[in-house]
């Protein structure tokens, strides 16, 4: 087991990090930037050491700098997170060819399931269902013409190296069709620095629901079931569950059968998900797969009690894993809503000084977050300031239960999305799981 991790990242995962090292007896180091000098973080690791200036490309992004910081600590492995440097193959070569162990899947897992065509190509061979479309990049609008004509209307084009809905059109006819394909590829080569896209078949009223994963270095890979994140705002999830409202124990077994299948296509050996758009009758289509622990791994966490993080550790080790699939079972219900620090209605960013600060509790409820009173929420990171998760033995409980979580969680001198999440819990499609990726484009809350 290792010795010292240094933790890659910030706000919450950092902490998420530290309290499992904690408890498997490891020394932390927390790495942070000159603005983060009173983050949480920074005061619960064992070791701290500011990587540079507030800006993310010269500090949580700055691989020179954490290598140097690991160096300097004597750090034997590095855990990324997610985010920031998490899927970033070289910074995951430069740490293996330092002798550092890097807390996650190989540069070669990065590489062929993070570039999405890469990936369709990889899954396909293994079996793995996918919506019709190509397998390659789309260089011209004769191509794209043709494909789409093949394939039917609504085509969606996306960036081979995308994330986040940037580089992604949607196309409904020949005529947008052209100029929707040089909007995309610009929009990839500026976001992503590669110009490659792709055309698949669009999918208009899907659930997102993902597969979480467990492997290890001795070929072994199991599901932990599923988490629905069909609530989302312009790509960006805000609230998760587990398991999904529609998912039956034959479609859970097929759909997991199948994320297990696409990590052995590549030797998978690490905590990973395999996300799938879920059509209303019932087919599923792999849509990417993340190959990082996942924002909202707690409610996986609620309903299995496998501590995903510490299984990401102990794989990274060479240990193998403790569980069978055998061992899974799925138990009561549980949901996470993205506590973060914006105007809830306009869902623009509200940074400030927290002056008033109280968490719920009580029995299944779980806070993840970083922030304390008189913390000053930094405008130079992502908004999302905490995580609330609750678990129960049905979703109607679930539900009931984040209502008054979140009536009682109070954070004071900035907005954040709370009231939008109090709304959701009393909406009605919501609570009898009547929603799809498209729900709040639909539905004003």
């Amino acid at each position: 087991m290792f010795h010292k991790i240094l933790i890659a990242n910030r706000g919450e995962i950092a902490l998420r990090i530290i309290r499992a090292c904690k408890e498997m007896g490891i020394k932390t180091v927390a790495v942070h930037s000159d603005a983060d000098q009173e983050a949480l973080h920074v005061s619960l690791a064992d070791e701290s050491i500011c990587i540079g200036p507030t800006a993310s490309a010269d500090s949580y992004l700055n691989i020179k700098a954490i290598i140097s910081a690991a160096e300097i600590a004597d750090a034997d492995a590095i855990h990324p997170g997610y985010g920031f440097l998490s899927e970033n193959a070289e910074f995951a070569e430069i740490c293996e060819q330092c002798g550092i162990t890097f807390i996650g899947p190989t540069a070669e897992n990065m590489r062929r399931m993070g570039d999405k065509i890469s990936a369709r190509q990889t899954v396909t061979a293994a079996g793995v269902p996918i919506l019709p479309g190509t397998n390659n990049s789309i260089e011209t609008a004769e191509e794209a013409l043709q494909i789409a004509e093949e394939i039917g209307y609504p085509v969606i084009i996306k960036a081979s190296a995308g994330g986040g809905g940037r580089g992604m059109k949607i196309v409904h006819s020949p005529a947008s069709l052209s100029n929707a394909l040089a909007m995309a590829r610009t929009e990839a080569l500026a976001g992503f620095g590669k110009a490659d896209v792709y055309i698949e078949k669009f999918c208009e009223h899907p659930r997102h629901v993902e597969i979480q994963i467990l492997g290890d270095k001795h070929g072994n890979v199991i599901h932990l079931g599923e988490r629905d994140c069909s609530i989302q705002r312009r790509h960006q999830k805000l609230i998760e569950e587990s398991p999904c409202p529609v998912i039956t124990p034959e479609l859970r077994e097929r759909m997991g059968t199948c994320a297990v299948d696409a990590a052995k296509a590549v030797n998978y050996s690490s905590v990973g998900t395999v996300e799938y758009l879920l059509d209303t009758d019932g087919s599923f289509y792999f849509m990417e797969m993340n190959t990082r622990v996942q924002v909202e791994h707690p409610v996986t966490e609620m309903v299995t009690g496998v501590d995903i993080v510490k299984e990401q550790i102990n794989s990274a080790a060479g240990i193998p894993l403790r569980y069978k699939q055998e061992d899974i079972k799925i138990t009561g219900h549980s949901i996470e809503c993205r506590i973060n620090a914006e105007d809830p209605e306009k869902f623009t960013p509200f940074p400030g000084k927290i002056t008033g600060y109280h968490t719920p509790g009580g029995m299944g409820v779980r806070v993840e977050s970083a922030m304390y009173n008189q913390y000053t929420v930094l405008p130079h990171y992502d908004s999302m300031i905490g995580k609330l998760i609750v678990h129960a033995d049905t979703r109607e409980e679930a539900i009931k239960k984040m209502s008054c979580a979140l009536d009682e969680y109070i954070i004071e001198g900035i907005k954040t999305t709370i009231p939008f999440h109090l709304k959701m819990m009393t909406n009605k499609d919501f609570i009898d799981g009547n929603f799809d990726t498209n729900f709040l484009e639909r539905t004003k809350i």
